[in-house]
Formats: structure tokens, sequence, C-alpha cells
């Protein structure tokens, strides 16, 4: 499936043939001089500014401003970048061992973490990623998750649990912003990323209203975009490419753990800005929402996500807000072609899926060592490894 979108970094409007500050002087003392003398016909081209700015203001947009730059609504709103290249469906390419007798605790879970943890791992967790890895994690032995141990057999039994592994880089003052302003910008990047991702009234699909809340107003597009796939979604419009979602008449994560790995980068972007890079892997383990359901399953979903941080001195932005730039997202174990707002798992148990049957290429979905724009391919529905 393929649903590519391009707005990308707000852009300024073409460079007047007089250079700016020339001009803007001239402007002020054209303005001026009209004050101080009624009857002094201003020129054609004080005429046609002024005319401009009427215009612009009948739009209700604001006008350039000699110190803050181009005004935000005269950039692309949208500036996001939507990419769903392809999903994975996560069924095993085979299954080599043969399956041995579970033992899963007496208990059932609850829906989505409101009881017991059930998400201990006996395995040392892994450092902090702090730069890509050089290769797939390593096979591990191929125990079937219980309740008890929702993540054996999986790398992710290494990862950290939930929001402790997303650990914020060390700010520091960047290009024209400071280290508080980039501080900021993280922390925000940061919360992003759990209450999309993490919330559980977000996985049980609730709608994620503190995510509407941190993003720039002006970014309309986006917005609407967002609104629209959470309200009516379908194949364009997807909510799952920025939430992590779950139907509770389907399924519910068991346990209140959910596995975390990845890293957040920042670097100066163009024309005074900050990027923030956030590229993280989150594993979900999940059984049947019947009750006393005991058969655990796991869908993995890799976020990008480039937030960008514009200079207040030089543009006309929202205190507190933030642009999101970009956001990538790529599925493990999610039934391919299935456009309802909702991830699907595909447990062993069952016999047939809901969406159409994987046609792309195979995938190890906790292999971070690749670049995401490389492992989202071409748009296909693929085959992931393992789960």
């Amino acid at each position: 499936m393929s649903d590519n979108q391009s707005g990308g970094k707000p852009s300024k409007e073409p460079e007047p043939s007089v250079p700016d500050d020339i001009w803007e002087k001239f402007t002020r003392d054209t303005e001026r001089d009209i004050r101080a003398s009624a009857q002094k016909e201003p020129s054609a081209r004080a005429r046609m500014v002024a005319e401009r700015l009427r215009q612009q203001d009948a739009r209700g947009e604001q006008p350039e401003g000699w110190r803050t730059g181009p005004a935000w609504q005269e950039m692309d709103g949208r500036a996001a970048r939507r990419r769903r290249r392809w999903a994975l469906v996560g069924v095993p390419l085979a299954i080599a061992v043969a399956v041995v007798a579970m033992k899963p605790s007496l208990l059932p879970g609850d829906p989505f973490g409101s009881a017991s943890s059930g998400g201990t791992s006996d395995a040392s967790p892994l450092p902090e990623e702090t730069t890509p890895p050089s290769a797939p994690p390593s096979a591990v032995d191929p125990d079937v998750p219980t309740l008890a141990r929702p993540f054996a057999g999986s790398p992710a039994q290494q990862y950290s649990n939930g929001a402790a592994g997303i650990v914020l880089p060390s700010a520091k003052a960047t290009g024209s912003l400071s280290k508080a302003q980039v501080e900021r910008a993280l922390r925000q990047t940061r919360q992003l990323l759990i209450d999309a991702n993490l919330d559980p009234a977000t996985l049980r699909g609730e709608r994620p209203e503190a995510v509407f809340k941190v993003i720039e107003p002006t970014q309309k597009d986006l917005l609407g975009e967002l609104n629209t796939a959470l309200r009516r979604p379908d194949e364009k419009h997807d909510p799952l490419l920025m939430f992590s979602r779950f139907n509770p008449a389907e399924v519910r994560l068991t346990g209140r753990v959910v596995k975390t790995r990845g890293r957040m980068t920042f670097k100066a972007g163009k024309s005074d800005t900050v990027v923030v890079h956030a590229d993280y892997t989150f594993v979900y383990p999940l059984v049947h929402a019947d009750a006393g359901a005991t058969e655990v399953a796991r869908t993995i979903v890799r976020r990008v996500l480039d937030i960008e941080l514009y200079d207040p001195a030089k543009y006309q932005v929202t205190a507190g807000k933030i642009n999101v730039a970009r956001y990538e997202s790529t599925f493990g174990n999610s039934d391919c072609e299935v456009s309802d707002g909702y991830f699907h798992p595909h447990f062993d148990s069952d016999t047939a899926t809901t969406g159409a049957d994987p046609t792309g290429p195979t995938i190890d979905p906790y292999d971070r060592s690749g670049d995401a724009d490389d492992e989202v391919g071409d748009g296909t529905c693929g085959t992931a490894t393992r789960t």
C-alpha cells in the first residue's frame, strides 16, 4: 500500500528584486511620510504594497515583518510528509521448532494495562541506543510467549519498558536557538511519542487529544488529515501512520508493559531551525478480547518522526507548539490492506486473516540497523520473519 504526500519544510515567499532591508526602510519612510502629509499621494510601489497588505489582512494573514521573517501563514501549513510505503504482516515464514506445552498464568490479564504487569523479563536490558546498530539482533530462543512472559522468544525482552525507553539526548544551543529552546522541543517530541504510542487511552482507540494540543495550530492540513483519519479511516487517511490503536472488541494488551527501543537526535536545519529526529520501535503484547484468552501475539511498530523548531525571533510561531515535518511508520504483524484505523495482529491459532495476502518483500521487524526510508520499501505489504 502506498500513500505518499510531500509538504516538506515551509518555504519563504520569492525574494523581491530590491533587497529586504532597503525595501523595508523605504516602506517605513513612505508610511511615515503619508501620515505626516495626507495630501501626498503614495508611490505606485507603496500603493501596491498597501493593497497586498490589505488583501492579506482580509484573508486573516499577518504581514511579513522586518525581524520576524515570513509570516507562518505564508508557509506551507501542511509541512508534514506522510509515508506508509508498506506494512508487515506478522505470519512467520517457517516454524522450525515444535510447539512446547504452554503453562500460562491463570490470570488472563486486563484491558490495556489496568492491572498486573506481566511484562517482566529475565534478560539483561540493552544499553541505550545512541547510534544505529550495525546488524540486526541475533536470534533468541524460540520460546512461546505466555501471559507471564509475553516477550519470550523476542529481542524485545531486552528492550526498555514503555516511556523509559525514550531517552533524551543532552540539549545544547544549536544555530540561533538556545539550549532551553532545544530542550523544550526534545521534551515535547518525547511526550508526543508517549501520547501517540503508549497512552492506554490511545491504544484502545480513543482520540489522542494531547497530541493535537501540542502541534502547531497553523498546520491546518496536517491536523485536518489526522482528524479525518480518526473519524473516517480509509486507505488514504490512516491514523496508524501516527497513532498505535487496537480495537478493544478484538484484542487487548496483556499486562502493563509495552517494550520500547530507539533513539532521538537533533541538528541544525536550514533557515534558522533545529530538526529533532526520533526513530523508535514499539512492541505490543496482545491477547484476544475474550475473557480467559491466553494465547499471546505481538505487533511491532517502528515510528520515525521529525519535529522542526523555528526561531521565534525570525518566524511567527505559536509559543509552546511544535511543527511536525515528517512522520513514517512500518508495522509488523498486522493484516494487510485493512484500513479501519486499527492494527489487527495474527495469532498462531487464527485460521484466516481479514486482510489480503502479503505480496511484498520479507523483513525482520526488529532490524534497526537500516534506515527507515529503506525499510519502508515500495508500498507493498510484506512478510515478517518473526514477531
